[in-house]
């Protein structure tokens, strides 16, 4: 089942009196379950393209559908909604909150959505527990090293069973052995069934999915599939609830 779909999308930026095209005329589909990544040269169009699909961009034409919604031309309150509803991020950098602890951390998707406190610390715990913190819960992010604290940052992208989990170069920042462990992560979470799209440099993380997409001056210079297979049972929740008003 497709999970994300693009079609014919377009992204330009108006530099002055210059258009300058980011993406162009992209039709792509992901599946639900799919480990996928995104690759190329600086300029490709990695980033842009993982900005729309992670609704913090808008394309300037073309359509996106992210599980039963077209999101295209969705107001800046809805695309918000949808964010923190249905897409977990995973980013280069952590972008963890200095003052707050781990659990802090793994609860702020969920402070957003409004959950009750009990709720949202039980869930923090479960979450830290599966990433291997347990015995890290009242640590801040200074007081972990950075593979600590993308396990954190992965933890807090499953705060809210997102439909997709996108990952702007999750290793990018990390030496050989923590970078071995966050990817044995990422693929713990594909055996259970998540979406994941990874936009990466780097060709060893790139060959651990199923299909790499290879990006080039913002079109899709070719796809190339590996052996990796997805579960064969996955469970489908594709659909996006109604924007609250």
């Amino acid at each position: 089942m497709a999970i994300v779909s693009i079609e014919k999308l377009c992204k330009e930026y108006q530099l002055g009196t210059f258009t300058v095209p980011a993406l162009r005329d992209m039709d792509l589909t992901f599946e639900e379950g799919e480990y996928a990544a995104i690759m190329g040269p600086s300029g490709s169009g990695k980033s842009t393209l993982l900005n729309v699909l992670g609704c913090l961009d808008r394309p300037t034409s073309g359509r996106y559908f992210l599980g039963d919604r077209d999101v295209s031309n969705l107001s800046d309150d809805e695309l918000s909604y949808i964010r923190g509803q249905r897409i977990g991020f995973i980013f280069q950098s952590y972008n963890l909150i200095p003052q707050l602890n781990i659990i802090e951390n793994i609860e702020v998707p969920m402070f957003y959505q409004g959950w009750p406190e009990g709720k949202s610390e039980q869930k923090a715990r479960q979450l830290a527990d599966m990433v291997g913190l347990s015995d890290r819960l009242k640590h801040r992010p200074f007081e972990l090293s950075g593979g600590q604290q993308q396990r954190v940052a992965i933890a807090r992208a499953l705060a809210n069973d997102p439909l997709i989990i996108l990952a702007d170069e999750p290793t990018g920042n990390l030496d050989t052995e923590s970078g071995k462990d966050i990817l044995k992560l990422l693929n713990s979470l594909c055996e259970q069934g998540k979406t994941l799209i990874v936009v990466t440099h780097d060709a060893g993380v790139g060959q651990r999915a199923e299909r790499i997409i290879h990006l080039l001056d913002g079109r899709i210079e070719r796809i190339e599939k590996n052996g990796r297979h997805r579960p064969e049972k996955v469970e489908t929740h594709a659909q996006i609830p109604p924007v609250e008003t």
